[in-house]
């Protein structure tokens, strides 16, 4: 049986580096075992479909060969996650469990409700944020409230000064002396039966060296001329770490640490100016998060009530000339 063993929930930061819940684990010492689970039984409208399956079965290999690189593994298993982490409990004799935070409605109320069972059960559980720059919480106005729109929170921001700098990659990753058992990334079964993913393997690299390939490639290529590019979906002009920020295989205190940095080393006014454009669109999506958190009927509801009162016009020809004119 491990001593003071960690089990360490992997989910939507599938990263070594810049990932505060591994780095915590790590710290306190003993042995550190990564997990991630996949809930066959999610029947949830956010779901993930054949696309997203498809990269989380890249991430995870990615993943999985960063932690072996480093001495570890990674765990996989199929089930709910309370049952998982409960068995992994057992199994290893941990008795702490380190996540990074998410901040759905839904998310929420399920860490919510795992975090205080598990606590009832004596077990010691902590969470960080590795997707935001600033906590929901942190950015609000004088009065305590949260913003509504996008300008004063960015302006906001960037009053607050220098970002949180992002967590250290851990020197060390002990492992228990016994792995548990794994299922397997093939077994979670995430790539489609007919090979229609072509495309995709040209056109991305899922993964954590993935993300950070595309983020020098816009820093040295593709970021000066951003503002300009940016609408333009013929050309190559944005960062394109969307589904790398989605999965946690970057982290934004990362992306904007390593940005700040370059503006500082090169000095140009007009880089200057191209970087903050940029940077502006990585709050909006704080921003998105920040919205969700404080108004979570806006999963599918408009944040100001009148809008939900928006008349609807049929218009049947309409709709056929706009499906002519896209198609």
């Amino acid at each position: 049986m491990a001593t003071h063993a960690s089990l360490v929930w992997l989910r939507s930061d599938l990263r070594v580096s810049d990932n505060p819940a591994l780095a915590a684990a790590a710290a306190r010492g003993g042995a550190v075992i990564p997990f991630f689970c996949l809930d066959p039984g999610d029947a949830s409208p956010w779901a993930p479909g054949g696309a997203t399956r498809w990269w989380l079965h890249h991430s995870l290999q990615s993943l999985a060969a960063s932690l072996e690189a480093r001495g570890s593994r990674l765990v996989v298993r199929r089930g709910t996650p309370l049952g998982v982490i409960r068995a992994l409990l057992r199994e290893t004799g941990a008795d702490a469990v380190y996540w990074n935070r998410r901040y759905e409605p839904d998310a929420i109320a399920a860490d919510r409700h795992c975090k205080e069972t598990l606590r009832r059960d004596g077990v010691q559980v902590h969470s960080s944020n590795a997707s935001l720059l600033l906590e929901p919480w942190e950015n609000g106005k004088e009065d305590g409230t949260p913003y509504r729109v996008f300008t004063p929170f960015w302006k906001a921001m960037l009053k607050r000064g220098a970002m949180p700098a992002p967590v250290p990659v851990p020197t060390d990753l002990p492992g228990p002396a016994e792995w548990p058992a794994c299922d397997g990334i093939e077994a979670l079964g995430l790539l489609p039966r007919i090979d229609w993913a072509a495309g995709m393997r040209k056109a991305w690299k899922p993964g954590e060296a993935g993300a950070q390939d595309e983020l020098l490639r816009f820093l040295h290529e593709g970021i000066a001329h951003y503002a300009a590019r940016r609408d333009h979906p013929g050309e190559v002009g944005t960062s394109r770490l969307s589904p790398h920020l989605h999965f946690g295989e970057i982290g934004p205190r990362a992306i904007w640490r390593t940005v700040q940095e370059l503006a500082a080393t090169r000095g140009e006014p007009a880089f200057d100016k191209a970087a903050e454009s940029w940077l502006r669109q990585l709050a909006w999506r704080e921003f998105g998060h920040h919205l969700l958190f404080h108004f979570p009927h806006t999963t599918d509801q408009p944040l100001q009530e009148r809008f939900a009162r928006f008349p609807w016009k049929e218009d049947p020809a309409g709709l056929l000339a706009w499906l002519d004119l896209i198609y």
